[in-house]
């Protein structure tokens, strides 16, 4: 592989990147309400998850979930109820009024959070079954040049992720009064539910 034969598939990728999709809201949105330590850590969470993904998609998983619709549609609407699940919980706790939780399992439930939004994230695995395979040439060797772009991707991937954490989270300081955080979790809960019903649409064959 050379920068000329890779500058497509990077551009492909920040594309892909750059379109809003469950994992871009989810991390704003997470980053703002609790900050930035709490969106790295769902950051983290994403990351693993892209890249087990990845290697799923190169002994073939990801070309079945985009070939099978029985096993499309149950990874689509699993994500479609997570997020709307998680957009409830946001909500009772904000009408909870309750503290935030310890740090410690804050970052832990960001972690978890991060990581089962993206693989339930119909999103990534179209990526890595239709985009991904057309920049591998066929007489290459597949294992090694797939993992190859399959690591460029979470790495871009992930640096977009790192700057939308570090932008959203930077508004979080600003509300540390009750009425503030209230306000937001239930601004947070609304707009959660509204990637849910466009995750629903969009990703519809």
């Amino acid at each position: 592989m050379t920068l000329a034969s890779l500058a497509p598939f990077i551009f492909a990728c920040l594309v892909m990147e750059l379109t809003p999709g469950p994992n871009m809201a989810y991390l704003s949105l997470l980053s703002a309400q609790r900050g930035k330590a709490a969106g790295y850590w769902a950051t983290a969470g994403v990351l693993i998850g892209l890249l087990g993904i990845g290697f799923l998609s190169l002994i073939g998983v990801s070309t079945l979930v985009a070939s099978n619709a029985i096993i499309y549609e149950v990874i689509r609407w699993a994500g479609v109820l997570y997020l709307v699940w998680l957009a409830y919980d946001t909500l009772i706790e904000t009408q909870a009024a309750t503290p935030a939780p310890p740090q410690d399992v804050l970052l832990r439930e960001s972690f978890m959070r991060g990581l089962i939004t993206n693989l339930l994230n119909p999103k990534a695995f179209a990526f890595y079954a239709t985009v991904l395979p057309a920049f591998i040439a066929p007489e290459s060797a597949y294992l090694v040049n797939g993992l190859i772009l399959t690591l460029i991707y979470v790495a871009i991937a992930t640096a977009i992720h790192i700057v939308i954490v570090t932008a959203a989270g930077s508004i979080s300081r600003f509300l540390d009064f009750n009425a503030g955080r209230i306000w937001l979790g239930r601004s947070f809960a609304g707009l959660l539910l509204l990637v849910a019903i466009w995750l629903a649409f969009k990703t519809a064959r």
